[in-house]
């Protein structure tokens, strides 16, 4: 049995899918090795614009780490296999094209730090999810005390770290950790519906808006502005550019080739 499906919708969206429901979709080795296949494969494929990252069944997105796994493995092996898991959330986060999170379960330690990594995320409206591990004597250490300070503040970050709790989807839309929560049976359309919003733009300025936003996020602002400016000096020469105009005076739908 597949641990990861790939799929394409419409040519310029894939859909990975976790296929671990018997185990919480928990992030093995092996699940992880599969994963970065699918990662690679995006990264060749010039006609995949958007990416939606989702799990099978209704109870679990990813419980994180394998625990069973772990508890197998000598100190050595622990630390590569909490590498793995890290590198391939950095691979999800340095993808060129928005990466779309559906959390159909709970997204607990490198469960949720994976969704961080992602540029989106959305939520069915009975998920819970947390950065569990201060529970277990550990930290996270796939990005979770870096990526969610940066994407919900410091204060709200350290409250979830250091108490180790799980919260509603309800309470993460509040506080900024997810972008939509919606009905369970709603969940893979409403990503979809997004992913094609996205895809309908153009390619390559979507590319650059994306790079523009995460590489300036560190940068103090007049450097982020420069960031900006060029990222932007790169379009101007696109078959895109003039055909956004051109569809706009013509009062028609662009057909962007990301050229």
């Amino acid at each position: 049995m597949q641990l990861v499906n790939y799929e394409t919708v419409d040519h310029h969206i894939a859909v990975i899918t976790l296929n671990r429901p018997e185990a919480a979709n928990a992030l093995s080795t092996a699940l992880l090795t599969e994963l970065e296949h699918c990662i690679q494969k995006i990264k060749t494929d010039e006609k995949i614009r958007t990416v939606i990252i989702t799990a099978s069944g209704e109870k679990a997105f990813s419980a994180g780490a394998d625990l069973k796994e772990r508890k197998t493995m000598n100190d050595e092996e622990v630390a590569a296999a909490v590498q793995k898991i890290s590198n391939v959330c950095d691979s999800v986060e340095k993808l060129d094209v928005p990466v779309i999170a559906a959390l159909n379960g709970v997204a607990f330690g490198g469960g949720l730090e994976l969704a961080l990594a992602c540029d989106l995320r959305i939520a069915a409206n009975h998920v819970k999810m947390g950065l569990t591990e201060t529970s277990l004597a550990i930290i996270p250490g796939a990005g979770g005390t870096q990526r969610l300070p940066r994407l919900i503040g410091i204060g709200q970050a350290k409250l979830l770290i250091y108490t180790a709790k799980s919260i509603s989807a309800e309470d993460a839309f509040a506080i900024g950790l997810i972008e939509r929560s919606v009905a369970a049976s709603f969940l893979q359309d409403e990503a979809v519906s997004i992913a094609r919003k996205i895809t309908k733009n153009g390619p390559i300025a979507i590319k650059q808006a994306k790079q523009a936003i995460n590489q300036g996020m560190d940068l103090p602002m007049d450097e982020a502005v420069q960031l900006e400016h060029a990222s932007y000096l790169k379009l101007i020469p696109t078959k895109d550019r003039k055909e956004g105009l051109l569809a706009f005076q013509e009062k028609r739908k662009p057909d962007y080739h990301g050229n």
